[in-house]
This record gives structure tokens, sequence and C-alpha cells, in this order.
């Protein structure tokens, strides 16, 4: 432990097992300490204005507002806390919004207990880790140029496909099983990141871009 007290820890993740395994695993290092979880994005946030972490592990996937978006506004929020993400996402776009978002860290969730617990201690301090996998994906991106949709989360991509098979939001949250306000978020989303002014046009340009399988 450290003269100024250990390190507080939130961690944002939608699975109870994740969080309970993160509790366990930080409260086995002396200058590591969990301060509190969220399980959704905007809790995330509600509990970082309350709690003011030093530093919060986020997942990336998860229902309602994603890992990245929560970052960006959670670094708004609450400046002084920094943000690590710990998921399982690979995906070079994934990386890099979560860069882009003010993420001071990136790590796979198969890292070892230790590597995190140096990542805590490091983003702390100011300095920046990225897994392996992390930094590979950003220097293969840094070389190519983005195609249209590049930005989609997974979970975007599936609400734009039932918007093509013609479902309208009722219908598509009932198909996901989420609220009626989640899928006019992902909807709103969208089409900003396609650069569409409606429906139509969103759905036209997924067909001629092949954005959807």
């Amino acid at each position: 432990m450290t003269s100024s007290g250990p390190i507080h820890v939130m961690v944002v993740d939608d699975h109870a097992v994740v969080r309970s395994g993160m509790e366990a695993f930080l409260d086995s290092y002396e200058d590591l300490e969990m301060t509190g979880y969220a399980r959704t994005g905007e809790e995330a946030i509600e509990k970082c204005i309350e709690l003011k972490p030093d530093v919060v592990l986020m997942d990336l996937l998860m229902p309602g507002m994603d890992g990245a978006a929560a970052t960006k506004v959670l670094r708004q929020k609450c400046p002084k806390t920094q943000v690590i993400v710990l998921t399982s996402s690979k995906e070079a776009t994934m990386i890099q919004k979560a860069i882009q978002a003010g993420a001071i860290g990136y790590l796979l969730k198969d890292v070892q207990a230790d590597e995190i617990a140096e990542a805590i201690r490091l983003a702390h301090s100011g300095k920046s880790i990225l897994s392996p996998e992390a930094a590979q994906a950003l220097i293969r991106a840094s070389s190519q140029p983005n195609p249209l949709g590049y930005d989609l989360s997974d979970r975007e991509r599936e609400v734009l496909a039932l918007m093509v098979k013609g479902l309208n939001n009722t219908e598509i949250a009932a198909k996901l099983i989420v609220s009626l306000s989640t899928v006019k978020h992902h909807v709103s989303h969208i089409l900003s990141k396609l650069d569409a002014t409606n429906r139509a046009e969103a759905v036209a340009l997924a067909v001629q871009h092949r954005l959807i399988n």
C-alpha cells in the first residue's frame, strides 16, 4: 500500500461473474481496492460521479451505451479518473473507438492478474498500456482508410440488419429484448455514423456497401 492509500478501482461489466472475480482479484493486492461496480455504461457514469474512483476497468460490449461511448462521457464528467478497457474484443474499430474516447489502456480479458494490476498502477500515474494485440490492430488500422460503417459496433450492426429487414423500432426492441429507448439510441448512432438523414437512406447504404451479413 502506498503512503497515500490504495488505488480505488471501479469495475464496469454486465456479467456478475466477472465483477465478483475482479473484486476477489483486487482484494489480493494491498495497493488496490475495489470501490464499486456498474453493470451498464449509463450506470458507470453515475457511479463515477458519485464514487470518484482513480481507475475504471471498462468492458466494451454491454447492453445500451457501449464501453467506448461511456468512456467518452466518463472522461468528460470525471477527468481525474483514468479508464482501462478490459474486454474480449480484438476488433480494430473497437480499439480505435476506445482510445479516441479517452481510454488510457486496452487489455484483453485473458491477460494475467499481475498484468492487470500493473496496468492499473501505470494508468493511475498517467501512463498508457496496450495489449500486443491492441497495438498491432491500431498499427494496421492506421495504414488503411476507414470504410463506411467501420465504427459501427456489433450491436449497431445487429440493429441495422433488422432495419434492412423492415422492422420498426418497437419490433426491433422486442426482437433484441431491449427497451425502445435503447433501440432509438442505437438508430440515432447508426444514422450519425453513416451520415444518413433518415432510416431509408441508412438501409440503402447498408445494402449498397454490404455493411451487414
